[in-house]
């Protein structure tokens, strides 16, 4: 991508499973220029120094494409509750735990389930608060931060700062706007975790690092977001209703609420973004579903040859295994893939229209549980382009699908310092 006439006035930098993005935006929003740094495998995806070097390479080649002297605000996303400890320079101590760890320590877990309130999104056996107090009891540590929230201090931001997105998952009270005090009760000092700041808040000036890459000092850091969180911005959405689902090999919907939305028996929690709050849910249905009957070849040959609006009338529900979590919560949910048709066409068909049919299902109760009436839904993922399910889901849902801005959360974290500088400064 070439740059255009338009300065670059907000860079965002994204941090996800298979690599780093960095995205220049305009004033008015506008993508002026990417680039992308890919891990060269899994291992290499959980080394803070391969993150950094990410970094570096992808600000290394923006800079020399595109002036970047007139960039006011750089923000950084993260894979949501990867955690990191750090020894007093602010070098890390250890191995990372990322976003999908388990913690190594199965008492740390029961003892935030017996202390953390109900619908705290820091329980159960992936919680990030179990990942960060794990990681503090080794010796030498300093302070337990979040993915973005070292890289900052790699750019030059003095002291460790995170955002309340990316703590939810350690803890953070969102009311309240603090570490809270039960926090000490599961074996978590506070003293180790990060100054926190709402996502899009400016932090302070750049440092020295990031002013290698031309980037005037003026320019301020703004408090970051979560991987997921940035996508939901890239999209465009933003108003009170709006929906976006992602067509991956799960099933994702988020939506914007006015209020927040928790219910952990879903796996339901809300972030705060700036003058919204994103709730969602994840389901068990999607891409990996499809993927387990057909392959790439047979869903090309066959997608053309859909006919949504000849329904099949199978009523599926499409899963690989019993058990489900959102819409629907029970760890015994049978899949409901009978009897299938000797047509695959029509078993294919059969099977979108089950995942779709979970989507409606899926906003109706995050609207049921206080939210908003779902006004409009962008698509992200491999599914976002299948023209017929698009036209199916249409149907379903009831409300417009309109086109995403980008499907790049680095376009969404660039989008949120733009917002947090027209807020804040």
């Amino acid at each position: 991508m070439t740059a255009t006439a338009k300065p670059a006035k907000a860079l965002g930098i994204d941090l996800g499973t298979s690599g780093v993005r960095a995205a220049a935006l305009a004033d008015d929003g506008t993508l002026l220029d990417m680039a992308a740094f890919s891990f060269p495998n899994a291992a290499a995806g959980r080394l803070p120094s391969v993150w950094w070097a990410g970094v570096q390479s992808c600000l290394a080649e923006l800079s020399a494409r595109l002036p970047f002297k007139e960039i006011e605000g750089v923000a950084v996303d993260g894979t949501s509750g990867t955690v990191v400890a750090l020894d007093a320079s602010g070098e890390p101590v250890g191995d990372a735990l990322m976003y999908n760890d388990p913690c190594p320590d199965l008492g740390i877990v029961e003892k935030i389930a017996s202390e953390a309130p109900t619908n705290s999104p820091a329980r159960g056996a992936t919680s990030a608060l179990a990942r960060a107090i794990h990681l503090s009891r080794q010796p030498g540590v300093s302070k337990v931060v979040h993915q973005a929230d070292w890289i900052l201090l790699k750019l030059g931001v003095s002291a460790a700062t995170s955002d309340e997105n990316n703590a939810l998952k350690t803890g953070y009270d969102l009311v309240n706007e603090r570490w809270p005090d039960w926090l000490d009760a599961c074996g978590m000092d506070i003293a180790l975790l990060p100054e926190v700041k709402r996502a899009g808040a400016p932090i302070s000036e750049i440092g020295a690092a990031t002013r290698l890459f031309g980037i005037p000092a003026t320019c301020r850091y703004h408090a970051g977001t979560t991987d997921g969180c940035a996508s939901f911005l890239a999209t465009g959405a933003s108003a009170i209703g709006d929906g976006v689902t992602a067509l991956g090999s799960t099933l994702v919907v988020k939506l914007a609420s006015a209020n927040p939305i928790d219910a952990a028996d879903y796996g339901i929690y809300s972030h705060r973004i700036l003058d919204f709050w994103l709730a969602g849910g994840a389901s068990n249905s999607g891409g990996a579903v499809i993927g387990s009957f057909f392959d790439a070849q047979q869903l090309k040959f066959m997608t053309p040859l859909l006919q949504p609006d000849k329904p099949t009338g199978l009523n599926y529900y499409p899963l690989n295994k019993p058990g489900e979590r959102f819409p629907i919560n029970d760890p015994s949910y049978p899949p409901r893939l009978e009897p299938r048709p000797a047509d695959d066409m029509v078993f294919f068909q059969a099977i979108l229209e089950g995942i779709t049919s979970i989507e409606k299902s899926g906003y109706d109760r995050l609207v049921e549980l206080g939210g908003p009436k779902l006004q409009s839904v962008r698509s992200v993922g491999g599914g976002a382009a299948n023209p017929a399910w698009t036209n199916m889901r249409q149907k379903t849902l009831g409300v417009p699908l309109l086109a995403a801005r980008s499907a790049e959360a680095a376009v969404g974290t660039a989008s949120l310092a733009l917002a947090g500088k027209a807020r804040w400064l």
